[in-house]
This record gives C-alpha cells, structure tokens and sequence, in this order.
C-alpha cells in the first residue's frame, strides 16, 4: 500500500509519543530527514511524495531502535557541531549542541592574542574531534593534537578531520592524558568526562546504553579529570596560551579553585543554551 512522506512521519512520531520517548515529535522528523537526506524544508515541501518499500523499510528498522532507546543521532551514524557534521561510533559520545559555546569561546580570547600567526592546538579526550576540528575551520593558520585514550575514538576523529577538510593540520596521540604528548601549545580544550560515579547507573537509557563510560564517569566527586589536567599543564602550555574546558552545570566553583590552585587566572565563563554553566577559559598566572 502506498505511503506519502507525511503518513509515515505521522506513524512514527504516534509510535515514539506510545513508546513514552520525551520529545517524540523531533526524534521522528530528525531520523525520517537523516535517513532520507532531506532538509527540514524539502521535509515539509516534499510532504505528498511517496515512499518506496525499500525507504518505509529502512524507517521501519530505524524506529524500532529509537524505541529501544538509540539515540536518533548514532542511529543515523553522524551529527551536526558548528555546522560541521561528525560521524559517531561506539568509543565516542555525540557532540551536542551546548559545547558549542565552548568552541565560541576560546575563538574570542585565540583570536586577539594569536592573530594569523601560526599556534598548536591539543584537544585532551578528543571523541570525534569536534572541538579540535571546528577550532582548526576557523583557525586556518593552527596546527591540532587529538589525544585520547581510546584508538577507537582517534580512528573515528582522524576520519572527521578528513571529511572536514583539515587533515593536513590534524594528528593523534593514543594517551591518557598528558602522558605521551610532547611540546608547547598555544590552545589547550578539552570535554573531559565529569559525571560522578554513583550517577552513571541513573542516567537515561539512551546516555547509559550507548555513551562510552571512559567518556562519561569523572571519579567519585566528578573532577578526577579536570585535577589531571590543572595538574598536568603548565608543562605544554606556552606562556600567552589558554585552556577551555566543558564543565558539568554544578562544577564551576570546584573546577576554578582546582586552576587556581595551580597559578592559573579565570578569564572567563560561559553559560549554554539553557543558561547552565558550561564553560572555563583560563590563563597562566602572569606574575
């Protein structure tokens, strides 16, 4: 029986709201638009065509493991950060939209100080390289180091680097943390993982089942990373050089003391889209 585009997106989106899926409405016209290859206007536009069995197939298979509690986004294998797209794969997490204020942020404070001169940057926990790769779009004259501790997720990042266009300024470095880098850099980022351990087992299928725990679970208190980091620094990072970290909403105050500790000033912090703290930028303490 033939089928119009907006019949099946009506059925899916019916399936996810029974299902009891928070926000059936979107994760249906994101997977029916990802799986289709459709924009949201050709979504609304192409709305009478008819679907093939192979394409109402496909969308059938795909729905059974959003109810299962897939996330739309690995389902459809990509994602969009900083208007880039990023393939995902088991070892890494989805880039969300919220980092993306991290990635504004370092660019206001690399921008004035580095110019078009030349810098190195080092992404520590890189995932897919979101951050490290959306950087190096907009900071044509900088050199990147994706370090992770996962080969999984630094296979998955160098593919990024070239679907994105900037291979030639990208490498990786297997590590946990600053144990096998070398060098100064000029941009030290990092999402590190920063969810306390007795919370992981509460977290919502879709982030339990299918985010990688090396990227979620930062220790009993959630700052094993961030004191890692604070710790490890100041021996790769040049002397007018920033840091950018991705915090947890409640980590801002334990986060900062950690950097101060440590001779670092704060120079900024940034809120997300839903006004929770989100990110830190720091400076070396200049005497």
């Amino acid at each position: 029986m033939a089928a119009t585009l907006s019949a099946v997106l009506a059925d899916i989106r019916k399936r996810f709201a029974e299902a009891g899926l928070p926000d059936a409405a979107t994760d249906a016209r994101v997977l029916v638009a990802g799986l289709l290859d459709l924009s949201p206007t050709e979504m609304v536009l192409n709305g009478e065509r008819i679907l093939s069995a192979d394409e109402i197939e496909r969308i059938d298979s795909a729905a059974v493991r959003r109810i299962h509690r897939e996330p739309v986004h690995r389902i459809l294998g990509f994602r969009e950060f900083y208007g880039l797209r990023f393939m995902l794969s088991p070892e890494t997490l989805e880039p969300r939209p919220d980092t993306e204020v991290l990635v504004d942020a370092v660019l206001r404070h690399a921008r004035p100080i580095f110019g078009d001169r030349p810098g190195r940057m080092l992404d520590l926990g890189t995932g897919t390289g979101a951050i490290l790769i959306a950087l190096l779009s907009e900071l044509p004259d900088f050199f990147g180091v994706a370090a992770d501790i996962s080969a999984g997720a630094l296979e998955t990042a160098s593919r990024n680097a070239q679907f994105n266009g900037v291979s030639d300024r990208f490498a990786t470095v297997e590590t946990d943390w600053f144990a096998k880098i070398e060098g100064r850099f000029d941009i030290i980022v990092s999402n590190p993982p920063y969810i306390t351990t007795d919370i992981i087992a509460e977290l919502e299928p879709d982030v339990r089942i299918f985010d990688p725990d090396l990227a979620l679970d930062g220790g009993i208190d959630g700052l094993d990373a961030y004191r890692a980091i604070a710790n490890g620094a100041a021996a790769f990072l040049s002397d007018d050089g920033v840091i950018g970290l991705e915090i947890g909403y409640d980590q801002k105050q334990a986060v900062t003391d950690l950097f101060l500790t440590q001779g670092y000033t704060l120079i900024e912090s940034v809120t997300d889209y839903g006004g929770n703290d989100r990110a830190l930028i720091f400076a070396r303490h200049k005497a």
